[in-house]
C-alpha cells in the first residue's frame, strides 16, 4: 500500500486563492490573495503536493493562471499537479514548462478521450492524474455543469486500461460542504479495481475523515475547504504525517 497522501488544493480565480461550494462561482469565498504564501505554509509542516486548479481556465476552456503555477513552481519544492482548462496539447506542454509536474484532466478525457489516449502514450501515463467527477455514479463533466450517461465504474476501468494507475474521484453532492466524504463511493471503486490507486475528493471536515479515507485504501485526499475553514489546522497535517 502506497503511502497516504494529504493533497491540500490551491483553487484559483483572478491569481487569488479561492473556494467554491459544489462548483459554484456565485458561491466564492477568496481566502488569500497570494497563493505563494498560502503553498509556502503547506510546506513548511511537511507537505509534499500540492492540487493547483485554475478555475478561470476552467470557465473559459484555456489556461489563464500559468503565472501562479510558474510562481509556486519556482519557489517552492512541491510537487504540483495542475488542472483546469487543458484542452490542447500547446496548452499542455506550456502547464508542464511552467513546472508542473502532473496535468489534471478531467473533461477531455470524456469528450475528446482519444486526444488524452495520445497523451498518456507520447508522456506516459504517471504525468496525468485524471479526475473522475461523479453525480449519482454518473461522470459529470464541463465544471459540473453536464451529467454524462457513462458510469463512473466504466469510466475509470477504460483510462486504467490505457495505463492510468491514480484517479480522483469528487462526489459532486458532497463538494464544500464539509459533511464527510463520499465513503462508499471510494470503497466500492477500490473493491473493484485493486491497483487503482485512488485520490479522494470533496467532503473532507476533519482528521477522522482522513483517518478513515486511509484505512479503507485509498492512496490520498485532496483537502480544501476543511483547511480554509480551519476544521483541520496546519497542525493537524503535520501530526497526521
Amino acid at each position: 500500500m502506497n503511502q497516504f497522501q494529504i493533497i491540500p488544493a490551491i483553487d484559483i480565480i483572478d491569481g487569488k486563492c479561492v473556494r467554491l461550494t459544489q462548483g459554484d462561482y456565485s458561491k466564492k469565498t477568496v481566502y488569500n490573495d497570494d497563493p505563494l504564501e498560502v503553498a509556502k505554509q503547506f510546506e513548511d509542516v511537511g507537505i509534499e503536493r500540492l492540487h493547483l486548479v485554475d478555475l478561470d481556465g476552467a470557465k473559459q476552456g484555456t489556461v489563464i493562471n500559468y503565472q501562479v503555477l510558474e510562481s509556486l513552481a519556482s519557489n517552492t519544492k512541491l510537487t504540483i499537479d495542475f488542472g483546469g482548462g487543458i484542452k490542447t496539447e500547446e496548452d499542455l506542454s506550456k502547464v508542464f514548462n511552467e513546472g508542473a509536474s502532473i496535468a489534471t484532466i478531467g473533461s477531455l478525457a470524456v469528450k475528446n478521450k482519444s486526444l488524452f489516449f495520445s497523451w498518456i502514450q507520447k508522456y506516459g501515463a504517471d504525468k496525468f492524474l485524471l479526475g473522475a467527477d461523479v453525480k449519482e455514479e454518473q461522470i459529470a463533466i464541463g465544471g459540473w455543469l453536464e451529467t454524462t450517461n457513462i458510469s463512473v465504474f466504466d469510466f475509470v476501468k477504460e483510462n486504467m486500461n490505457q495505463g492510468i494507475k491514480t484517479i480522483f474521484c469528487t462526489d459532486i453532492s458532497k463538494d464544500g460542504l464539509l459533511k464527510g466524504p463520499s465513503v462508499e463511493l471510494y470503497e466500492k471503486l477500490i473493491m473493484q479495481n485493486n491497483s487503482l490507486q485512488l485520490i479522494a475528493s470533496g467532503g473532507v471536515s476533519c482528521v477522522d475523515d482522513l483517518y478513515a479515507l486511509k484505512d479503507m485504501g485509498c492512496s490520498g485526499a485532496i483537502v480544501g475547504k476543511a483547511i480554509y475553514e480551519e476544521k483541520i489546522t496546519l497542525n493537524d497535517l503535520k501530526q497526521f504525517m
